[in-house]
């Protein structure tokens, strides 16, 4: 019985279409982060950092940087990825997909790939920008890249099982703008969870973005609301959750054979 070849081929071929889609819009992508950090930074660090200079230690302005971070990264690898492949399925194109010698593996790699990689990419344009108008330390640089793009991936599988399951343009934003986008205004993207009071606290801890920005923040500053472990084991069981919910999907066709 031959072993079947991994296509790194069609892996690459679906990699650079989904690459090349990102920068027709290069100058939008570029701007729009740059222009969003900047205005966080004016309304944030400059009118609530003036009355709340420090948290655990860290100046107000440098402790916002890693949510603002997140939440870019969020954002982008759910539209990214989710976009990528909402579009085949439709123009009806995703039955080409289907039907050429790459398996599913193979299609999830170079959609998600493209997606982690634009995210990571704007993910580092949001820390340049930062480093203009606050000084930034990175305590721990390793497990940052480590936490940038296991979350990147995370979010670009998640953004992928969302094209798959949306019909609709409006199903598509949907999850983004209505679930996403308040989980991480109310997961210590801008404040510590310690500043709240104990029940507001106890019910935060039921919110996944907090152990990803928690961790996240810790690599900067080695301060975080939960255990750095606790957050990167949580990040995995995120992530290994997404790989299993694709791997059903492929294998029942859900939403891709109809």
């Amino acid at each position: 019985m031959s072993v079947p070849t991994f296509n790194r081929h069609g892996v690459w071929a679906i990699y650079q279409f989904e690459m090349a889609r990102a920068m027709r819009t290069l100058m939008q992508s570029l701007l729009t982060p740059v222009i969003t950090t900047s205005l966080y930074f004016v309304v944030f660090g400059a009118a609530i950092g003036s009355r709340m200079t420090q948290v655990h230690g860290v100046p107000y302005g440098a402790f916002i940087v890693p949510g603002l971070i997140m939440l870019t990264l969020f954002t982008e690898s759910l539209s990214n990825a989710s976009f990528g492949i909402y579009l085949p399925k439709f123009t009806g194109t995703i039955y080409e997909i289907l039907s050429a010698p790459v398996s599913s593996l193979e299609i999830v790699l170079g959609h998600v790939g493209a997606a982690t990689t634009k995210s990571v990419a704007l993910g580092l344009i949001i820390l340049a920008t930062a480093s203009f108008y606050i000084p930034l330390r990175i305590l721990h640089p390793w497990w940052m890249v480590s936490f940038l793009l296991l979350t990147a991936a995370t979010f670009s599988l998640l953004g992928f099982i969302i094209g798959i399951w949306a019909n609709s343009f409006e199903q598509l934003q949907f999850i983004p703008m209505l679930v996403m986008t308040p989980l991480t205004f109310l997961g210590g993207a801008f404040y510590s969870i310690d500043m709240l009071p104990p029940a507001w606290r106890t019910a935060t801890l039921f919110n996944p973005v907090v152990y990803l920005i928690s961790g996240f923040r810790w690599s900067f500053y080695e301060s975080s609301d939960v255990s750095v472990a606790v957050s990167l084991a949580a990040t995995l069981a995120f992530f290994i959750a997404g790989l299993l919910t694709v791997v059903w999907i492929f294998r029942t066709g859900y939403r891709l054979k109809t």
